[in-house]
């Protein structure tokens, strides 16, 4: 956390860095600082700008398109591996995102998963669009992946972060894919060995939930006839957190008793994908079959087992 560094400072710690910069136009005033305040700043995020070609990708970060005026960050990372300064100071590059992220970079810790867009991250990130196509096949050439980390590095030296207070714009704002074609993990890994600090470590892999199909399937057929509300199987409630978030179970329903409510919401289920009662106009009778449960598990991320 710190007020962002002078133009001056800015470019002198890209060039002492070692990188190619090349100042375009007015960049050190071209900015939207009448849209908002700039600062205080908390990291440096990485973009890629879904175009082709340096002349015109460097003109759209300077010049914005319409619907969103320039600049569109602060420097523009070519494939060749130089850096185009187009603007300083506020940039149309970040958006909106999630406070809970930004408090992790903030706190140099793990990124939790971006789920909210209600924090203003022009205001608090420098900005970096990485000329990339952005559909996963164009190349990343190692000259403009080093420039990346030197960028990066520079501004980390600058303020006294870390290799944590460097993030992706997938992972500030929910739906954004970018950068595609590296990780970020990777790349604050290069970072941390060009400050000379320890790699920060990789996030851990998420455990997927599992559902034991017999005793899904066993509850289904008998909890319903059952006085109050028992649990037989508590994996009844991981397939009733999935038809929640398929809309389609009211959330109170999701208690791990698979009574009457649970019952006709995978009746819906199985009818969104085709299925229906043995006799014409009757619902689907909502009893789990294995290839209902599997095709809800990979929408909704749990294993099933037999």
């Amino acid at each position: 956390m710190s007020a962002p560094a002078t133009a001056d400072r800015f470019l002198g710690a890209l060039r002492q860095e070692g990188l190619a910069v090349i100042e375009v136009g007015n960049w050190r005033t071209h900015n939207r600082n009448h849209m908002g305040p700039w600062g205080e700043v908390h990291g440096v995020m990485i973009h890629h700008t879904v175009t082709r070609g340096t002349a015109h990708t460097v003109a759209m970060c300077r010049d914005g398109y319409a619907g969103l005026p320039g600049p569109l960050c602060h420097g523009v990372i070519a494939k060749s591996g130089a850096v185009h300064l187009v603007g300083y100071g506020r940039a149309n590059h970040a958006g909106l995102g999630d406070p809970d992220v930004l408090r992790a970079v903030i706190a140099e810790t793990r990124l939790p998963r971006d789920d909210e867009a209600t924090v203003d991250g022009n205001r608090h990130f420098y900005g970096f669009e990485c000329e990339n196509a952005g559909d996963g096949l164009d190349p990343w050439p190692a000259v403009q992946l080093e420039a990346i980390e030197r960028v990066s590095a520079a501004l980390c030296r600058l303020h006294r972060w870390g290799a944590g207070s460097v993030l992706g714009h997938l992972e500030w704002q929910p739906g954004k894919p970018d950068p595609l074609g590296f990780t970020m993990d990777a790349m604050r890994g290069r970072i941390a060995g060009r400050l000379g600090v320890p790699v920060p470590p990789p996030p851990p892999v998420p455990q997927m939930p599992v559902v034991d199909f017999s005793r899904l399937l066993e509850a289904a057929r008998t909890d319903r006839f059952r006085p109050g509300t028992p649990v037989s199987y508590a994996g009844v409630r991981i397939l009733e957190t999935a038809l929640v978030d398929e809309g389609l179970l009211s959330a109170p329903y999701s208690d791990g008793h698979y009574g009457w409510q649970t019952l006709a919401a995978y009746s819906r289920w199985q009818e969104r994908l085709g299925y229906r009662g043995r006799e014409p106009g009757q619902p689907a009778d909502g009893i789990p079959g294995w290839s209902s449960a599997v095709q809800l598990g990979k929408r909704r991320a749990f294993a099933l087992v037999a």
